[in-house]
């Protein structure tokens, strides 16, 4: 096992994953480590960066000794991380606090106050609602409520930045992570400084890398110490690497116009290239050069689709579970079998997905579910169908708003979790009348990070080529037209229920949250 091999370094929410590829995008080998998710408070969510490294040690050393490659092998490496996920460091990047993570939402009211600017930066969130989550509104509850750490700081970045530095010693930022979460624009000149002096965070830019790279560039080699800790060989090319969701987007290929990436879960992200700008509400983005210099990478989400899914399997099916496990199957097995006789739209069913708020096209994290049309026709799998819909006609509610502004989809490629119920997927391509396409390599996020090392190692001119060599094709699942035609009654109803309600609904949120 000559090679030449590329490792791809793949940081989420709760483990790292490091996967091992051929110049053909087989992979050789997966590990994975786990490192601690704490909750100091209710919409806290933090990290040490210490169990970070820890993990990436015993993961990086555990692929190379199954896999048998010799570290002489690994040519290149490749990183991805969580985003937007928050650390502020001395001159040496040594964090001086815990890393406040990408589901953080304790800067609910700095966002509130940023989205009241109203300046034209806010284009990236269709000028409406800022989400917490991201950079400056952490950075700005950190400079009010930590002012002694925010003043300390010599640096504020993300994982990833804080990852290249360990790995490097060089202080760079992914054109990543700042297009997307950070509102830097290269097409209109970089940071909007603006922008930041009127939020209150004008002294917030000296903090940041002022090295911006584009995902794929060499960031730096391996140094010495680092790589007798990941027992890989010192000085080989590390790339600038990116967001865990977006890196996924080369590793499926969806690199051009047309194309969505559909990375599903607990959660789902759709996330596409237009060769045009496009700015609108219910979108973010589209982000300027983000995945591709010379590209415009526009962005949906839903917050809630496996999880409720999940959360209706082991609140409410307790029979169904007792039947899986007298068969010896999984109890998704029997639940598929009991909706898949039943009509679409569950013969008036209808559930909306919001069970922890609607990423887009509202942006409103004080929206939740709906279930409606019960009677005492339904059964267990007419509602384990309409949840289904549900986020499908989700789904569909995005790639409408995406259609209205101009970013036709022509083709969904998908990964993740529900990608191995083919009855799920057969109803996300028929709601949306789009060709859902399954990669032989579902874990996108490990090997987009792979064919960014390959391009920094110089084993292919760019990401292009390198992801059409590295990407292939398991199967596609083409939508049924009939289906289509009767799911179109069931997508406009679901559009038209919340917005009559939303004004109810925020009023018993508040009123439960106090």
């Amino acid at each position: 096992m000559n090679g030449p091999y590329v490792m791809g370094i793949d940081f989420g929410t709760e483990s790292v994953r490091v996967g091992i590829f051929d110049l053909t995008g087989q992979p050789v080998v997966f590990a994975s480590q786990p490192y601690q998710l704490v909750h100091p408070r209710p919409g806290w969510a933090e990290q040490d960066p210490d169990e970070w490294w820890s993990a990436l040690v015993i993961a990086t050393r555990t692929a190379l000794a199954e896999s048998g490659i010799s570290k002489e092998a690994i040519v290149g490496l490749g990183t991805d991380c969580t985003s937007c996920t928050v650390l502020a460091m001395d001159e040496q990047c040594q964090p001086l606090r815990p890393a406040i993570i990408w589901m953080d939402v304790r800067a609910a009211e700095q966002a509130r106050r940023i989205a009241a600017s109203g300046h034209p930066a806010l284009k990236y969130n269709g000028y409406g609602n800022v989400s917490a989550e991201w950079m400056p509104c952490k950075a700005l509850w950190l400079k009010e409520n930590e002012p002694e750490i925010y003043h300390a700081a010599s640096r504020i970045g993300e994982f990833v930045d804080w990852l290249t530095y360990r790995l490097t010693g060089q202080w760079t930022a992914s054109i990543n992570n700042t297009a997307i979460r950070w509102y830097y624009d290269r097409a209109e000149g970089g940071w909007p400084g603006d922008f930041y002096e009127q939020i209150g965070l004008g002294d917030l830019l000296a903090k940041f890398p002022q090295q911006v790279l584009d995902m794929g560039e060499v960031a730096g080699t391996l140094l010495p110490d680092a790589a007798v800790e990941l027992g890989l060989m010192a000085g080989i090319p590390v790339a600038e690497g990116g967001a865990d969701a977006f890196v996924a987007m080369i590793g499926l290929d969806v690199l051009q116009p047309g194309k969505l990436a559909f990375i599903t879960g607990s959660s789902h992200l759709h996330l596409g290239q237009s060769a045009a700008p496009l700015h609108a509400k219910g979108i973010f983005g589209a982000y300027t050069d983000a995945v591709l210099p010379g590209q415009y990478t526009v962005e949906g989400g839903q917050v809630s689709t496996g999880s409720v899914v999940k959360w209706f399997k082991d609140n409410f099916c307790r029979n169904e579970a007792a039947i899986a496990a007298e068969r010896g199957v999984d109890i998704y097995t029997v639940l598929t079998e009991l909706a898949e006789p039943i009509p679409p739209g569950s013969e008036g069913l209808i559930v909306l997905d919001y069970w922890q708020g609607n990423r887009t096209p509202y942006v409103d994290p004080e929206a939740r579910g709906i279930i409606r049309g019960l009677s005492l026709k339904h059964t267990t799998g007419h509602l384990f169908r309409a949840i289904i819909e549900g986020i499908a006609y989700g789904t569909e509610h995005i790639l409408l708003t995406f259609r209205q502004n101009g970013f036709v989809v022509e083709e969904m490629v998908a990964a993740g979790g529900p990608t191995q119920s083919p009855f799920w997927m057969q109803i996300h391509a028929d709601v949306s009348n789009v060709p859902i396409t399954l990669p032989a390599v579902a874990d996108g996020p490990a090997l987009g990070s792979a064919i960014l090392g390959a391009v920094a190692a110089g084993l292919f001119p760019d990401v292009q080529t390198a992801a059409k060599q590295m990407v292939s094709v398991r199967s596609r699942i083409e939508p049924d037209p009939a289906r289509h035609e009767a799911y179109q009654f069931y997508v406009d109803q679901y559009i038209a229920t919340y917005p009559p309600l939303q004004d109810l609904i925020h009023e018993t949120v508040r009123h439960v949250s106090g």
